[in-house]
């Protein structure tokens, strides 16, 4: 069934319309009022790679937010779904979210939950996977072991190894946003007998950089790839997003002064994410992009 493009909130009405359409200081504003860290640099990002809609009031101001991420493989992540703190509890989610569904249908689906928004989720039938944790601080660099291979910088002409290591972590392909990345981060990665074996990526976001994605089979690697990132923004505020709850990574993470700020849990519709590892020699991705992409 069809959901309607209007809602009536208390004496307040709101209609959807295309974030490809609003300014990006006004999604900025939006995000400034529940306190999340994104700059409109973030914004215009998203919106570049992304797809939304908006709720805006009878004067044209947007009071909520809700985007969608295609990949490939018939996979999408929902992400960026904000609303004013006073429409909170009034339905405002829900019926953004039934018009995402709408617009997603046939795609697997998974997404980034706060503890605010988790019971909604749930009321829609996606399933809990995994915790991620939000790890955050002034970076202090430690020197670690670095396992006998080569670490080197990364550029456009190792997309294509980036690449499937990423889609055999991820569980689906997203070669149009790793090129995005790429082209706003600094890469490091790991070769062993001339080939690709993990990579990480670190770009402006918030109030400082975040390190992600990283993919490695191994927290030894991951940590080698992470490290290059930390030694270089030491004394700065530096920000990573991982499911590692535990060992020598999750550790290292730490000890670098990112303790953890906030937990968001994993979710995921229609079929499980397989973004959490098991298998010995698995790909993992050991940080996330961002909440909104995974």
């Amino acid at each position: 069934m069809a959901v309607g493009n209007s809602i009536q909130i208390e004496s307040f009405a709101f209609e959807l319309a295309d974030i490809a359409d609003i300014p990006v200081e006004a999604l900025h504003a939006l995000s400034i009022g529940v306190r999340w860290p994104h700059r409109p640099e973030d914004w215009a990002f998203l919106k570049a790679f992304g797809q939304g809609i908006v709720a805006r009031d009878g004067i044209g101001r947007v009071m909520g937010t809700a985007m969608w991420f295609p990949m490939q493989d018939d996979f999408a992540t929902i992400g960026m779904v904000i609303t004013s703190p006073r429409l909170q509890t009034q339905g405002t989610g829900r019926w953004m979210m039934d018009h995402v569904l709408e617009r997603t249908q046939g795609l697997r689906l998974g997404l980034s939950a706060t503890a605010a928004a988790k019971r909604l989720y749930l009321s829609l039938g996606f399933n809990v996977e995994a915790t991620v944790y939000q790890c955050q601080g002034e970076a202090s660099y430690a020197a670690t072991e670095t396992p006998e291979c080569a670490i080197r910088s990364l550029g456009t002409a190792d997309l294509a190894a980036m690449v499937a290591l990423d889609k055999a972590a991820f569980g689906a392909g997203r070669e149009p946003l790793m090129t995005m990345l790429l082209a706003h981060s600094t890469a490091i990665g790991l070769e062993r007998n001339g080939k690709l074996q993990a990579f990480s990526l670190c770009r402006p976001f918030g109030r400082g950089h975040v390190i992600g994605p990283v993919v490695a089979a191994n927290d030894s690697d991951a940590i080698a790839v992470t490290a290059p990132h930390v030694a270089a923004h030491q004394g700065q505020f530096l920000r990573l997003d991982t499911r590692q709850a535990t060992g020598a990574f999750a550790a290292f993470v730490q000890q670098s002064g990112l303790t953890v700020f906030d937990t968001v849990t994993t979710m995921s519709l229609h079929a499980p994410w397989p973004v959490v590892g098991g298998e010995t020699g698995r790909m993992l991705t050991y940080a996330l992009a961002s909440q909104a992409v995974g």
